[in-house]
């Protein structure tokens, strides 16, 4: 006799236990605490020190007498407006690039198929890991002078400026620029229109690239020293570093430090306010592709022509870029010679990368740490993004603009000239911080449709540590303004200070410089294999997205609750 057929029903698997909103309240609130205490000693204090240092009397030291407007009147009468504009002048050509060379390199890459967009990942990972600006405006200005003087340049500082700097740039922004809109361009449907995506990272980028070129210091004081009379290609920072610490004038210094402050205040303000209108976020689309990641890399195609004129358009870039690097890569190898009394290369090499390497661990960590409280945690449910909103002032804010009250603040506590006065004082990177934030955003939505937190959260972000380490350190290590003023005597000196304090002698003399000090080849090939790989790896599978999810963006199957069938 046959047995009836066991009736069978569709309940949803057991899901993992999720924190309750009140506990992911105290532990996303907990997070973010450290990167506020972080935030107000880097940012906050030093910021309201130059706000009050530019209404004291100038002078060398602090006298506490007000000086009303006066420093502002001094700053505003030594040309504060005209630096602004010639910053920008500067910004007009890396504008350019970042807003239409990138994006047709992308678009052109990323309709080329998988390969050629892969490519183009590993081939823009080169300008990005060769960033060395002191090495490569000390190459270029060798090329430009004789005897101690300027051979063709002299009448036109101001041209030959804006030239190298847009020739040095190139490179680096076509890489940064081109890396964000392949993300934008991520893996679309067919009937998906990216534009949107493409025009919110355009807008961050135009804002970022205004952002550095106010904040330009090791250009003018490489190439022109701000002359050739007066102060013809002097920047905002550079008029700071020379108010301040050659002529003493601290209070002006401040006053035109704040005025610089507002501006990029005004400009991360902006920024945050776009990334919050567009519902902007980063999504990891996982180590294997989906059948809507396949059937759009099939309608993007792999069409010859396309992947021709990807090469092309890479020739390019890296044509440019290594012939504005000719100069450093001729003296690369070039023979250090006696190193001045005092300076030893193993000390040397310490002071360089250690320092920036102590302070970028602990300001990518704790803005790890915030960024996971406040995009995955979610405190403040959908409004949890507007906690970005007070640390957005000082997004684009680097060195330059803060460097008067870090100054004091070191030589207060008496370490000028020791190996922590060398640290850079910026124990919180706000980029990084709000690179998590969207990140832990866009996985938000996985984690909280039933994914472990372990896949949907902790694995996607791991990589994102070294993807924003690496800049950071890079920069911080090529910086040369904050080691410039904190060096004092031959064991706190850096490679960059040293070879500047070389080039100075060497001008006159005809000697070689030896740049290899500066970005030494074995760290070369660290920071271009990391590059690489991350970029090949880990970038290509970031996707920036804007507005509310769906389609594409909805999470794939198996990353929610997955349906199980059991016998009733």
């Amino acid at each position: 006799m046959s047995q009836p057929a066991v009736p069978q029903a569709t309940v949803p698997a057991p899901q993992p236990t999720q924190p309750n909103r009140s506990a992911r309240t105290l532990i996303g609130l907990a997070l973010i605490v450290p990167a506020v205490i972080a935030w107000i000693w880097s940012y906050v204090l030093p910021t309201l020190s130059t706000l009050a240092r530019s209404f004291e009397g100038d002078g060398p030291r602090r006298s506490g007498e007000s000086a009303g407007a006066a420093n502002y009147e001094s700053a505003f009468a030594s040309g504060f407006v005209g630096q602004v504009g010639f910053a920008v002048l500067l910004s007009l050509i890396p504008l350019v690039v970042a807003l239409l060379a990138a994006p047709l390199l992308a678009v052109l890459a990323d309709r080329a198929g998988r390969v050629a967009r892969l490519g183009t990942r590993g081939v823009l990972a080169l300008p990005l890991a060769a960033y060395a600006p002191v090495a490569v405006y000390l190459g270029r200005r060798t090329e430009n002078i004789e005897n101690g003087t300027y051979t063709e340049t002299l009448q036109s500082p101001r041209t030959f400026l804006v030239s190298a700097l847009a020739q040095v740039t190139f490179g680096l922004v076509v890489a940064v620029a081109a890396t964000l809109y392949l993300s934008a361009l991520r893996h679309r449907e067919p009937d998906q229109r990216p534009a949107p995506a493409m025009l919110a990272v355009g807008g961050l980028l135009g804002l970022g690239v205004l952002a550095a070129g106010l904040q330009t210091y090791t250009a003018p004081v490489i190439l022109t020293g701000g002359g050739p009379r007066g102060d013809h290609t002097a920047t905002p920072v550079f008029s700071i570093a020379q108010t301040s610490f050659r002529t003493l004038r601290l209070g002006v210094g401040s006053a035109t430090s704040t005025l610089l402050l507002v501006l990029l205040g005004l400009l991360g303000l902006a920024a945050v306010g776009l990334i919050l209108a567009t519902r902007l976020r980063v999504e990891f689309d996982g180590w294997r592709d989906r059948p809507a990641v396949r059937e759009a890399e099939s309608f993007t195609g792999r069409r010859p022509l396309l992947v021709g004129l990807t090469a092309v358009a890479l020739v390019v870039v890296l044509g440019v870029t290594l012939w504005a690097s000719l100069p450093w890569l001729r003296n690369f190898s070039a023979d250090t010679g006696p190193l001045p009394r005092g300076v030893d290369t193993a000390n040397l090499f310490a002071n360089t990368w250690v320092p920036p390497l102590l302070s970028t661990l602990v300001a990518v960590t704790l803005a790890a740490l915030a960024g996971f409280g406040i995009g995955a945690l979610r405190p403040l449910g959908r409004w949890s993004e507007l906690l970005l909103v007070p640390f957005a002032p000082w997004l684009f804010v680097g060195a330059g603009p803060l460097a008067i009250a870090n100054f004091e603040r070191t030589m207060e506590r008496e370490q000028l000239g020791l190996f922590l006065g060398l640290v850079p004082p910026t124990w919180l990177s706000v980029p990084a911080l709000f690179a998590f934030t969207l990140l832990f955003r866009g996985q938000h939505e996985r984690w909280r449709s039933g994914g472990s937190a372990g896949r949907a959260l902790l694995l996607p972000a791991l990589p994102m540590l070294a993807v924003t380490a690496l800049p950071t350190w890079l920069a911080h290590a090529q910086s040369p303004l904050w080691t410039t003023l904190v060096s004092k005597g031959p064991d706190s000196l850096t490679a960059p200070v040293l070879v500047q304090m070389v080039a100075s002698r060497a001008f006159g003399a005809g000697g070689e410089l030896p740049l290899g000090l500066i970005l030494p080849l074995p760290m070369l090939i660290m920071f271009v294999l990391l590059f690489v790989a991350l970029m090949v790896g880990y970038v290509d599978r970031l996707a920036i997205r804007v507005g509310r999810r769906g389609g594409a963006d909805t999470p794939p199957a198996g990353a929610g609750g997955p349906v199980a069938k059991v016998t009733a």
